[in-house]
């Protein structure tokens, strides 16, 4: 009877873990955007210049070199999806069109959000792990240093202005890339290809995608600070935290997506 009572209690054990676990996350995500905030008002700003200059440098700089070849092959993968279809109908000068029209609005944004949340989110939530389990956090506390002045604004900082950086650059290297492979797999000239994009890819299309760009950054920042700063259980939690930071952020990344697209209709 007692093993009747534990199996049928498990199911309500589990929904109720993952109901609090839920509402903690929440709660800790709404309680540090609004900290973040608050640090943002001129009266109230405060962050560490040399803290913010590294990392700038390690957010942005060490992860130029592999958005680069993301973004050339995504421009060269768009070109040839689309050159499927263009051939059949003999219509090449949609190309540009086709490929940048889904490469500034969707494709770019999107690829290097998840490589910017596996690479530095996954890292920022590590590093922030590491030192709340060693208890670095609480003897910043204990020097009347703010940890959210100290840590996370620099990091805010950096990340949202180097996600907005890199899709720029992600775009236009992706846009050479399909430039590039139209002229040497389809035989249509690069200047028609950008002829095209110039044409028909309209700056809305453009604001749009770097929108998403600075939404994204937003909750990668906040989502990676939140669960290193939470972290707890030693090396174990550390490990956990990165796992949850890089799935949250990934889920954010899709949902905001799918918010501003849907309010841009």
């Amino acid at each position: 009877m007692h093993r009747l009572a534990t199996t049928l209690q498990a199911p309500f054990h589990w929904l109720g873990q993952t109901a609090l676990s839920w509402s903690f996350n929440a709660g800790g995500l709404a309680l540090l955007t609004l900290q973040v905030l608050r640090n943002l008002l001129p009266w109230r700003w405060q962050f560490d210049g040399p803290e913010t200059w590294r990392n700038l440098y390690r957010v942005g700089v060490k992860s130029f070199p592999i958005v680069v070849v993301t973004a050339v092959l995504v421009g060269a993968i768009m070109v040839i999806q689309s050159g499927l279809y263009i051939e059949q109908y003999g219509a090449y000068g949609l190309l540009g069109w086709g490929a940048g029209y889904s490469i500034l609005r969707e494709v770019g944004p999107i690829l290097i959000g998840l490589m910017f949340s596996g690479r530095v989110g996954a890292n920022n939530t590590a590093e922030l792990g590491t030192m709340k389990v060693t208890d670095q956090v609480d003897a910043l506390r204990a020097l009347a240093i703010d940890p959210i002045g100290y840590l996370v604004m620099p990091r805010f900082i950096a990340m949202i202005l180097m996600m907005f950086l890199l899709v720029v650059i992600g775009n236009f290297t992706a846009l050479i890339g399909g430039a590039v492979t139209s002229q040497v797999l389809l035989d249509v000239n690069m200047v028609l290809f950008f002829q095209s994009v110039i044409a028909y890819v309209l700056l809305d299309d453009l604001l749009h995608g770097l929108i998403k760009a600075v939404a994204f950054g937003f909750a990668i920042a906040i989502i990676s600070c939140h669960f290193g700063l939470s972290t707890s259980g030693g090396a174990v939690g550390v490990g956990r935290a990165v796992n949850a930071s890089v799935v949250g952020s990934a889920i954010a990344i899709f949902v905001l997506d799918y918010a501003i697209t849907f309010a841009s209709l």
